[in-house]
């Protein structure tokens, strides 16, 4: 499933292939992959004749800015399209693609899972390929709603994430408004590594094991990144009936914290 170090990936691949290549069609025939009031027609208003000119990420968000100059305008207009990925996507331009298979999707691929083609005019394009059809596409999307993004989460920033919260901290490290881009999988990592226990309140932790959480969640997903996915990481093996931890043995304990299906260590992660 696409989770931050999956999107970051995804970012590097539009930056490096997608970027200041004039737009001149756009297929977005499934309008329900089309979010938060965008119609096909609105997609083809903004973006043909328009180019990507950057790439960025906010937690799982990818957004690609666009700059077009409307007739009889002063100058550029500054705008975003925004990819959502769900449980399944992948993006690919020019047939490329930075993920070569996601967990929990089909190994095969087929032309009806493109949700959303953008057609450049050197004749590449760049396409939303979703086979569980759960992500999704919108312009202008709005970033405030997302909190910090995790890899750049400053110690402060984290301590805001949980201060007060009697919500399990597994839930609060999932909750993308809080702290952007951690997902199940990550969280899972990323608690194992810190050695917390994921169903403690997010707002007892003390100061020691905010800056401990705080130091794990940038080396885990930088880890995870460098490796090629959330799915790489060390307690991925074990997530299974019958696991044991990786870091001392002990049988792996199956939980369900905010809705999620959960693996955890109850021998060091306390």
């Amino acid at each position: 499933m696409p989770e931050l170090p999956e999107v970051e990936q995804y970012r590097q691949l539009l930056a490096d292939h997608g970027l200041n290549r004039r737009i001149v069609g756009v297929d977005a025939e499934d309008a329900w992959y089309l979010k938060r009031g965008l119609t096909a027609a609105d997609a083809r208003s903004a973006l043909i004749g328009a180019s990507l000119v950057s790439a960025r990420r906010r937690g799982k968000l990818l957004l690609a800015d666009l700059e077009t100059t409307p007739a009889g305008g002063p100058g550029p207009v500054p705008r975003a399209v925004g990819l959502h990925f769900g449980m399944s996507g992948r993006l690919l331009v020019d047939g490329r693609s930075a993920i070569d298979r996601l967990l929990y999707a089909p190994a095969a691929t087929a032309e009806r899972w493109d949700r959303f083609v953008v057609r450049f005019d050197d004749g590449g394009d760049l396409r939303m390929h979703d086979p569980r059809r759960l992500g999704g596409v919108e312009l202008d999307p709005a970033e405030a709603r997302l909190g910090p993004d995790a890899l750049r989460a400053t110690l402060p920033e984290v301590r805001a994430a949980l201060a007060g919260a009697a919500v399990a901290l597994k839930a609060r490290l999932l909750d993308q408004a809080r702290l952007a881009g951690v997902g199940n999988l990550v969280a899972d990592e990323l608690l194992w590594r810190s050695a917390l226990a994921p169903q403690r309140p997010a707002g007892g932790l003390d100061d020691d094991e905010v800056r401990r959480l705080h130091r794990g969640l940038g080396a885990t997903l930088r880890m995870l990144i460098r490796r090629g996915g959330s799915h790489t990481g060390d307690l991925m093996a074990a997530r299974r009936p019958g696991g044991r931890c990786p870091r001392d043995g002990a049988p792996l304990r199956r939980s369900t914290v905010g809705g999620r299906t959960t693996w955890w260590c109850p021998a060091h992660q306390l």
